[in-house]
């Protein structure tokens, strides 16, 4: 019989090592190596096809089966974010930065859910219950039909559940929850992937829905292993800024629906409201439009958003000028300020460079080039452009403008806010609402020479 092989785990990237080292050469976090107890030695492989199973049952790709079905929250933005609603028997992983409102999120959700005649369980790993029922009372929840523990063992948590069965359990946080069976700390890499795995199976074995916590690293990730990840149904992102009253749920993962949907709340007093319509949110403020500000036609999942791109181009006192860029790309930005010197003549050496979304919104679309490119302009030349513009298209390394998805989607929405003029690829397949103007570029040059009277 073969000896188990001992292995090392980072408990920052996940990354496996033969041998215990101080510094992790994956993603070079220190002091995050712990060893794994080894698996034990299975059955061979003789053994294995001497023991018969049950046998499968097979089908073929014309079978049909009926959607899962949905149980809505009463809050359209988590159900957007969702794919239509809470499907049962499955696993919805959570993550975002520390102090972001992950638990006043989903304190909401489950209280939603339970009014709406869900039976629905919060675990709360972090907090004693005198704390969640505070929050509780100040946002409103103190009547809801929500049942609560605090607990971290696993095996205590799953015993109550299969007696139980609710239609949804939520875990606060999976990086605190313990397993007996796993010789390690909590929060460890062994100690999340078994927690995990026993919680979905728990949901895919009972019918209910599991939503979990988690913790992410100083990079943005998930903390733990990333086998978490692909475990789960559905993974979501809570992201923003401190400083800024918005956030934004957005799912990366999602098998019951569309990835890269995005819900819009605002934090407030009485805990997160939602945002009905994002583009008007974002776009606040600009009675009197200035220079180096330009809106962006953007798609964020189904859904077109406005948002407003702003840049700063000033002398550099540095020998290397400065680079800074909030909520895009900061690789794109290199590439655009490359195009504009290359292609168009348009030098920005010697010159700082700010780039920012407005509102906190992260863009990470490619057709948010020409708007970038348009801010930076619009701010090194100290020409506002027009109030009731936008524009959309991304930049190829030739200069020339490449057309993107769902034309008519951005337009219609621009049209309902009141812009009547765009600025778009010429392949882009047009079909522009009543009352908006398309103006139609064929490369960066030509949208230099024509808006800036440049190039």
């Amino acid at each position: 019989m073969a000896k188990p092989i001992t292995t090392f785990t980072c408990s920052a990237c996940g990354a496996t090592h033969q041998k215990w080292a101080g510094r992790c050469d994956a993603c070079g976090a220190w002091n995050s190596i712990t060893e794994e107890a080894p698996l034990s030695a299975g059955p061979s492989a003789k053994s294995l096809g001497a023991a018969r199973g049950k046998a499968l049952v097979l089908s073929d790709l014309s079978s049909t089966e009926p959607e899962p079905p949905r149980a809505a929250s009463g809050m359209a933005e988590l159900d957007r974010v969702l794919g239509g609603g809470l499907v049962p028997a499955s696993a919805i992983l959570v993550g975002g930065d520390p102090g972001i409102g992950k638990s006043t999120l989903l304190l909401q959700a489950a209280a939603s859910f339970a009014q709406q005649g869900l039976s629905c369980i919060y675990v709360s790993g972090e907090e004693a219950g005198a704390q969640v029922r505070m929050r509780a009372r100040r946002l409103g929840l103190g009547d809801a039909p929500l049942r609560l523990a605090t607990e971290t063992n696993l095996r205590d948590i799953l015993t109550t559940l299969d007696a139980e069965r609710p239609d949804l359990v939520i875990i606060d946080s999976i990086q605190t929850m313990w397993a007996d069976m796993v010789d390690s700390a909590p929060g460890s890499v062994s100690q999340v992937r078994a927690a995990a795995h026993e919680l979905t199976s728990f949901a895919k074995r009972r019918g209910s829905a599991v939503m979990l916590v988690g913790h992410v690293t100083k990079d943005g990730q998930i903390a733990g292993p990333r086998v978490v990840e692909h475990m789960v149904d559905t993974v979501l992102y809570f992201e923003g800024e401190r400083g800024h009253q918005f956030r934004i749920l957005r799912a990366v993962k999602n098998r019951f629906g569309p990835a890269d949907e995005i819900g819009v709340f605002e934090m407030t007093g009485r805990g997160l409201a939602e945002v009905a319509n994002p583009s008007a949110l974002f776009l606040s403020g600009r009675d009197n439009p200035a220079p180096g500000a330009a809106v962006f036609a953007g798609i964020e999942g189904t859904r077109p958003v406005l948002t407003e791109i702003q840049a700063l181009v000033a002398p550099s006192p540095l020998g290397t000028p400065r680079r800074t860029v909030v909520g895009l790309d900061a690789g794109r930005l290199s590439t655009t300020l490359a195009v504009l010197e290359a292609r168009c003549g348009i030098p920005f050496a010697g010159l700082d460079v700010f780039l920012n979304v407005a509102g906190g919104l992260r863009v990470t679309e490619p057709a948010a080039d020409l708007a970038v490119a348009a801010a930076l302009l619009s701010a090194r030349e100290d020409a506002a452009l027009p109030r009731d513009c936008v524009l959309f298209g991304e930049i190829s390394l030739s200069g020339a403008l490449r057309p993107v998805g769902q034309t008519e989607n951005r337009l219609k929405e621009a049209r309902k806010l009141g812009f009547s003029t765009a600025i778009a690829p010429t392949q882009s397949k047009l079909g522009a609402p009543t009352g908006m103007k398309v103006r139609q570029m064929p490369d960066l040059a030509a949208f230099v020479g024509e808006i800036f009277g440049a190039g």
